[in-house]
């Protein structure tokens, strides 16, 4: 009997044993498959502050194969043909994924955005230049927000189903029977329903003027996903910035409203902003982008310059535009009132004291944290490193030329078209009116709510010889 009853405990044992293993096992697979998370990381600093990993991939990112295969699933969801060039994003030849995405596996490869998707600029000195990409500029042609709406229509299409595209990823990629059972019943299916609960969370944006290329509303979807803020009706639509030669900045705010005042949080809030998590966040990572972008320097002005007109207008800039732009200018890198400057003030407006003091407790309880975000009451005088590459001007990019810019309001361009990459020499900024910059351009109506052209009338007294003279100085900046 006793030796029955120890055969009988030994089964048990065996079996729960055997039991342990095989659930042992199931979730060690599930977890490989599903969960498991590679570090990147690239040699060059340059390579990371395009292609790095800042923590988007984990609560945002799309599985890259069902994101490589959706253009040519859904080419009638995009404005042109192209896939994601249609767009704005922009390819290095021999580079498996464009300019400002990562590729990641947590578990399965996935697809994420960096600093790189806003901050990456490309000009043609004609129409038959091949793009020159310039890392840290203020992007001119990606609209983030076209973006967006191209998932969202994607996820509500009917087609967007396993067999459909499971399909075209064996076509590139040859996916193991395991992985066709995993993206069949779990990674599709929850990446459609992950796309739709992000479009709810955007919802918002339909109400409120489009983005257009090379802008975004930056703040407004921090205060009603991340920080979980009412809705209110402002609209924050304005350009993006450039991120080089941050380390001659020392001490001047950041953003176009100076909401933040330290290098490390805004880096940090960008990356969150982008859809990493605080779980997500990869500090170390970002102190790489923080440090890269520190040095890196504009690009030079790629058309000749008449040095000697250059030098006189170096004089009229000492006279009436370095106490504000000049590093070293007694306003450089401050808020200058809107009752001043007189620009738009709807990006002014957007960003509240509420939303500061929610941002500042964001992150307790963690390593890194938040401090010194805030509500100020104007917008900032910035330094005009790279200027030339940063038209449109203005903080909403209403201006599409720097020679508009000396103008008065009723004389500047009114109605032109963003996101056409040729540069005009002449005006000084991007061609924003023809055929070409019609047909592939977005079309920016000043008359819009927050695109206002309306304010900055420094330098629209000087004479027209000296607006020239201004001018040829600025280009060497």
């Amino acid at each position: 009997m006793e030796a029955l009853k120890t055969k009988v405990g030994r089964t048990i044992t065996t079996v729960i044993l055997i039991l342990i293993l095989l659930i042992g096992g199931v979730v060690y697979i599930g977890w490989y498959n599903l969960f498991r998370e590679v570090p990147t990381y690239y040699e060059s600093p340059e390579e990371h502050f395009k292609y790095g990993s800042i923590g988007t991939e984990n609560a945002e990112g799309i599985p890259y194969w069902i994101w490589v295969v959706l253009p040519r699933l859904f080419p009638d969801k995009l404005p042109a043909p192209g896939g994601y060039t249609s767009i704005g994003l922009t390819w290095e030849e021999g580079k498996e994924t464009p300019v400002g995405i990562s590729k990641k596996t947590i578990g399965f490869p996935r697809q994420g955005i960096t600093c790189a998707v806003c901050h990456n600029s490309t000009y043609r000195t004609s129409p038959e230049a091949k793009p020159v990409i310039v890392p840290t500029g203020p992007s001119n042609r990606f609209d983030s927000q076209r973006y967006l709406r191209f998932l969202f229509d994607c996820a509500n299409d009917p087609r967007f189903n396993a067999d459909n595209i499971l399909s075209l990823i064996q076509y590139n990629h040859h996916l193991s029977w395991l992985d066709q059972l995993l993206y069949r019943y779990i990674i599709i299916p929850q990446t459609k329903q992950g796309i739709l609960t992000q479009q709810q969370s955007y919802a918002w944006m339909d109400s409120r003027p489009n983005w257009g290329p090379g802008r975004i509303d930056p703040f407004n979807p921090v205060k009603f996903r991340t920080l979980e803020l009412p809705l209110d009706d402002t609209v924050g639509n304005s350009d993006m910035m450039p991120l080089w030669n941050e380390g001659q900045h020392q001490g001047f705010a950041y953003h176009w409203d100076g909401l933040e005042t330290s290098l490390t949080e805004t880096v940090q809030t960008g990356a969150i902003g982008d859809g990493a998590t605080p779980k997500s966040l990869p500090v170390a990572d970002l102190e790489r982008v923080e440090a890269f972008i520190k040095d890196y320097q504009p690009p030079k002005y790629p058309f000749p310059i008449d040095q000697q007109l250059a030098d006189k207008g170096h004089q009229i800039f000492d006279n009436s535009c370095a106490t504000c732009h000049a590093f070293g200018g007694e306003r450089t890198g401050t808020v200058i009132p809107q009752e001043e400057v007189g620009t738009d003030r709807h990006r002014l407006d957007m960003w509240t004291k509420q939303a500061a003091d929610a941002y500042n407790n964001y992150a307790e309880g963690y390593d890194w944290d938040f401090d010194q975000l805030r509500k100020t009451d104007g917008y900032l005088s910035v330094s005009l490193e790279g200027l030339w590459l940063r038209a449109p001007y203005l903080h909403n990019g209403s201006v599409p030329y720097l020679t508009d810019l000396l103008e008065v309001p009723e004389k500047r361009t009114a109605v032109f078209w963003r996101g056409y990459d040729v540069y005009n020499p002449e005006k000084v900024g991007f061609i924003a009116e023809g055929a070409e910059a019609e047909k592939v351009g977005f079309k920016y109506d000043t008359q819009v709510e927050a695109n206002g052209n309306q304010g900055h009338l420094y330098g629209t007294e000087l004479s027209q010889t000296d607006k020239k003279a201004l001018i040829e100085y600025l280009k060497t900046l």
